[in-house]
């Protein structure tokens, strides 16, 4: 893979010397995280997808579950310390994040967020989360994610 077709994912994993798996497809935004789970030939509990919430005070936040699970809003509340977390807005995601819906991962954003991985995470030998744009997953242990990305471990999902 060229300097080019690097994302700023890999290379913040590379700075880091992070060891990791690129793996590329068709970008197709209407694609659901069930469905990139099937194009990698993974189980859907190995792919995550990144969602970006806002807490009632104000900050963001932004919690990574597996593909087939839905976050539950009263437990990312909890494990974040707010009163309430809503999602953020589709149009809201790029300018918060630099990244664009259906590409959003929780390496490499713009800002460091408080960020949460669900509690399956850690006994998997491995987890796909987004390379940071559409079309792009990575490959990596779940310990190293949770470092390069500063996650909680918590119970966030219905």
């Amino acid at each position: 893979m060229g300097k080019a077709d690097k994302t700023n994912v890999m290379r913040v994993l590379d700075a880091k010397k992070i060891p990791y798996e690129s793996h590329a497809y068709k970008a197709d935004p209407s694609l659901s995280g069930e469905q990139i789970a099937g194009i990698l030939g993974e189980n859907t509990e190995k792919v995550f997808k990144t969602l970006v919430t806002q807490g009632k005070s104000g900050q963001y936040y932004v919690f990574v579950v597996p593909v087939e699970s839905e976050l539950d809003l009263k437990k990312a509340a909890t494990a974040s310390g707010e009163k309430s977390v809503s999602m953020i807005k589709q149009k809201e995601m790029l300018p918060l994040t630099g990244y664009v819906h259906g590409g959003c991962s929780p390496i490499g954003m713009k800002k460091r967020f408080p960020t949460f991985i669900h509690a399956t995470a850690p006994a998997l030998d491995k987890v796909f989360v987004s390379g940071g744009k559409v079309g792009h997953q990575v490959e990596l242990s779940p310990k190293d994610l949770i470092e390069v990305a500063g996650c909680e471990v918590a119970d966030i999902v219905k």
